[in-house]
């Protein structure tokens, strides 16, 4: 018997989609989060620097998980976040998907982004620097989707944990 389209999606898992440096840009934001959803992205991590509850709109109603920047007031946005039910995680999150350890916080915090490899975390998403990277530092695999400010051009990254699929997507 062939297998449904959900229980193939399942057996491919989870499809992340991972965002970083808004800095307030709430029409590119919203974009990218649909760009995300039309590739499969059921879950969103938001590496931070956010500025604004405008850029976390996209993401009401939808699995979202995010990190302050160093350009977020926390005070400003984290009640926001959660009246629209997305989880504040700060400064480092930690979820697990596919049996896999997805740690991810903004970037600009040196602890933040050695302790996730000092424990041997599968996965590590950072932003702050604005250049997309997909690098493999001792067991972590640490990706940085890029910005969607400030950056040329600007992009997100679409994660398949499971199969180590990273693929980056270019925003207009």
């Amino acid at each position: 018997m062939k297998p449904s389209k959900s229980e193939v999606a399942s057996m491919k898992g989870m499809r992340i989609g991972v965002l970083s440096d808004s800095h307030g840009d709430a029409i590119r934001t919203r974009i990218a989060v649909e760009e995300l959803v039309r590739l499969g992205a059921t879950m969103f991590i938001h590496c931070g620097d956010i500025e604004t509850i405008e850029c976390l709109d996209p993401l009401a109603g939808l699995d979202a998980h995010i990190v302050f920047g160093n350009c977020d007031e926390p005070s400003d946005l984290q009640d926001y976040a959660r009246s629209i039910d997305i989880t504040v995680h700060h400064p480092l999150g930690e979820i697990i998907i596919d049996d896999q350890r997805i740690a991810f916080t903004h970037g600009d915090d040196p602890k933040s982004m050695q302790r996730p490899i000092d424990t041997k975390a599968q996965w590590l998403f950072h932003g702050h620097t604005h250049l997309k990277r997909d690098v493999k530092i001792g067991s972590t695999r640490v990706v940085n989707p890029g910005a969607l400010h400030r950056a040329k051009p600007h992009t997100v990254a679409l994660v398949i944990p499971r199969s180590g699929l990273v693929e980056f997507q270019t925003i207009l």
